[in-house]
């Protein structure tokens, strides 16, 4: 098999195929991480939030939609998604440690390089493995209407890291509206307190801090913790 990244973009089904979606996201990926590790203050806090902006919608969509077609369409692909599952799980419980700490800390930057090492890791297993699997298994007209229902799925998925969640149905599908109403919120609250002073400054933080506090509450209802494999539970792990 040839990997994604050794592909043109007709050999991975046009610009609309899932594949090429792929693609695409995880080049951005490598570009936005450059920009994290070149800045400092409250441009590498921005830098953070586009970042997770396209972390955790890819991944949202992927567990919601194209890990599922593996695992129907592929032979491997209940152990090939499970592995990126975990993967994916180490993520949001780093990226949700990442939040609470100085972006301009040692701290902040030793967590940051453990990050990227998983993130690039999982764009490797995805591209050399899964994903020319699923391609060798489905035609071009699938890779395509694959696509759109992904990108329907990422376009409307929650930005920040969520651990608590389950990584498959129907943990994560009833998650996705409240979870993607409060990280958009918050996304945008943050800009505001970054870019202003004052009573704005403080206003948009407070506010920030309270969506934040709601979701962690949303995480625990009881639903939205079901349907995941055991060895990315949370709660499990955190035992």
């Amino acid at each position: 098999m040839t990997s994604l990244a050794d592909q043109s973009l007709t050999e991975l089904g046009g610009a609309r195929s899932v594949l090429a979606r792929q693609k695409r996201d995880h080049i951005e990926l490598d570009r936005l991480i450059q920009a994290v590790d070149a800045s400092s203050g409250p441009e590498r806090q921005e830098y953070l939030t586009r970042l997770c902006r396209l972390v955790f919608p890819h991944a949202f969509a992927e567990e919601s939609v194209l890990w599922p077609a593996i695992r129907r369409w592929v032979p491997e692909g209940e152990h090939l998604t499970l592995e990126i599952e975990r993967e994916h799980q180490e993520i949001n419980q780093l990226f949700a440690k990442l939040e609470k700490l100085n972006p301009d800390g040692a701290e902040h930057h030793e967590l940051f390089k453990r990050i990227v090492r998983l993130l690039r890791e999982d764009v490797r297993d995805e591209e050399d493995r899964l994903l020319p699997m699923l391609q060798r298994a489905m035609s071009r007209r699938r890779l395509v209407a694959l696509g759109f229902a992904w990108e329907a799925v990422r376009r409307t998925a929650p930005t920040r890291p969520h651990p608590v969640v389950a990584r498959r149905p129907p943990g994560n599908a009833l998650a996705g509206a409240p979870l993607t109403v409060l990280d958009r919120g918050r996304d945008r609250l943050d800009r505001v307190s970054r870019r202003s002073t004052g009573r704005m400054h403080g206003a948009s933080q407070r506010l920030s801090k309270r969506l934040a506090r709601a979701a962690g509450t949303i995480e625990h209802v009881p639903p939205l913790t079901r349907g995941e494999d055991a060895s990315t539970n949370y709660r499990r792990n955190q035992d």
